[in-house]
């Protein structure tokens, strides 16, 4: 066993000599033998932290185990660190499974200690069996390839160097070596889908094939090295047609469109993650979901996924974000004359006297000239009112603003804050986007009018 686990230590690159771990110790069989064969590795010189939780779910027999984990971290000459939490109180106030509550309460111990003491890495004792349980509760809730790669030897801060070897050949190595350790009464309680999985459905399977466990280690594996290549797919494509910015991630519709279903797929599990931190309450349903929200002939719409996370389809994007935009709140002012004035909700309006432009091809959207006399003040600012209509520079007829929003592609979010200046009760300009035939500067104008939206944006 001790050379299959030195294997696996380098063949995953685990270790390096002189690291700093924190070794997870419950004292139960699995732990016990891992902190035996670490302890053994001295050519690597690790410094290990023994780290243990008491879950308070047990009574007198969790205080128990946290003195045998003292007592065994004392025998090797080790630290040890121990926490107390309330898991059952946990599970209630995040409302989580027992289990899940346990697991959650484990790894923010681990970490906050990793961090404290400024450790390469968590030591984790899963094995070969838990990994082939692990392969089947993932299958049961519906996992895709991504999820049924099950453990992996190294992610992130935490690693299995047991991986390669069984419970059976572990429990051989505690009576070789002579080492005692806790049994978890809790274990045997079929409650726990885990323990249903271990003492009820392998056994089963086992009477179909006698080598299940080898069997599903092996796919899981062999699905990890697939994982590896569609990872390197999926990068390649988020770089392409994705951009991170300000706490969203945006996607080219075009682009990712052609890409074959299953990469679309990783790319939005990826969005997720980069935005929310987690995949939590996000099914394969919400992906195929946003599949459809992409593919879809509305150019603009809006898909709300559990925990107030949003993704929107605006025309060429596709925009994934925690939280949906805020409704616009509508507003109005006056302009008495030339001047600067702040558009609420951001971006700046400044209107000057100005000579006529040698050239209109160089102007900006953002930038417009009026007549001062066909166009008179008091200007009236304020935001698009359904119905609003006027008659574009250079059209015969009238036309509504909702159309021209349409019609220039403007996201369905921003139009309710684009400005729109009217004088007396017609409109002259929607600002930044078109200008209208009113107010327009003509041979007989005497009063040019220079009016700029700045720091304007969606």
């Amino acid at each position: 066993m001790l050379k299959k686990v030195a294997g696996f230590i380098e063949e995953h690159d685990l270790f390096s000599p002189g690291d700093t771990v924190v070794v997870a110790v419950s004292g139960g069989a699995d732990s016990v033998a891992l902190l035996d064969v670490l302890a053994g590795f001295s050519s690597l010189r690790l410094r290990l932290i023994v780290v243990h939780l008491n879950h308070c779910l047990r009574g007198a027999e969790s205080d128990a185990d946290e003195a045998f984990v003292r007592e065994l971290a004392g025998k090797y000459g080790v630290t040890f660190v121990t926490q107390a939490v309330d898991v059952r109180d946990l599970s209630k106030r995040e409302k989580l499974s027992l289990e899940e509550a346990g697991r959650v309460a484990r790894y923010r111990f681990f970490s906050e200690i990793a961090a404290s003491c400024k450790a390469r890495a968590v030591v984790l004792a899963h094995h070969a069996d838990d990994q082939a349980e692990t392969v089947l509760m993932r299958l049961m809730r519906g996992a895709g390839g991504s999820g049924l790669c099950a453990m992996a030897a190294k992610s992130g801060l935490y690693v299995r160097p047991l991986l390669s070897v069984t419970r059976f050949e572990i429990e051989a190595y505690l009576r070789e070596r002579g080492l005692v350790f806790r049994t978890d009464s809790s274990n045997a309680d079929v409650n726990f889908l885990r323990n249903r999985v271990r003492h009820e459905l392998i056994p089963f399977l086992k009477s179909y094939n006698p080598a299940i466990t080898d069997r599903l280690v092996t796919t899981a594996a062999a699905l990890s090295e697939d994982e590896e290549i569609l990872d390197k797919v999926t990068t390649e494509a988020f770089n392409r047609f994705g951009t991170v910015e300000a706490g969203r991630v945006k996607f080219v519709v075009a682009g990712i469109a052609t890409e074959l279903r299953g990469v679309r797929l990783r790319l939005y599990r990826r969005a997720v993650l980069q935005v929310k931190g987690d995949l939590t309450q996000i099914s394969a349903r919400h992906l195929y979901d946003i599949d459809s929200l992409l593919l879809s002939a509305s150019p603009n719409s809006r898909l709300v996924l559990p925990e107030g996370f949003t993704v929107k389809r605006c025309y060429g994007e596709l925009t994934f974000q925690k939280h949906g935009d805020a409704s616009p709140v509508p507003y109005e002012f006056f302009i008495e004359g030339p001047g600067s004035y702040l558009i609420p909700g951001g971006g700046l309006l400044t209107v000057e006297v100005a000579a006529v432009p040698e050239s209109w091809d160089g102007v900006p959207a953002t930038v417009a000239y009026f007549d001062g006399d066909g166009a008179p003040f008091p200007w009236l600012v304020r935001t698009f009112i359904d119905g609003d209509v006027f008659s574009p520079l250079g059209m015969a007829r009238s036309k509504k603003v909702k159309k021209l929003f349409i019609d220039k592609k403007i996201p369905l979010p921003f139009r309710r804050r684009i400005p729109l200046l009217f004088s007396g009760e017609t409109l002259f300009w929607v600002g930044g986007v078109m200008p209208a035939t009113a107010g327009r500067v003509t041979a007989s104008t005497k009063l040019v009018l220079r009016a700029e939206i700045l720091d304007f944006t969606p």
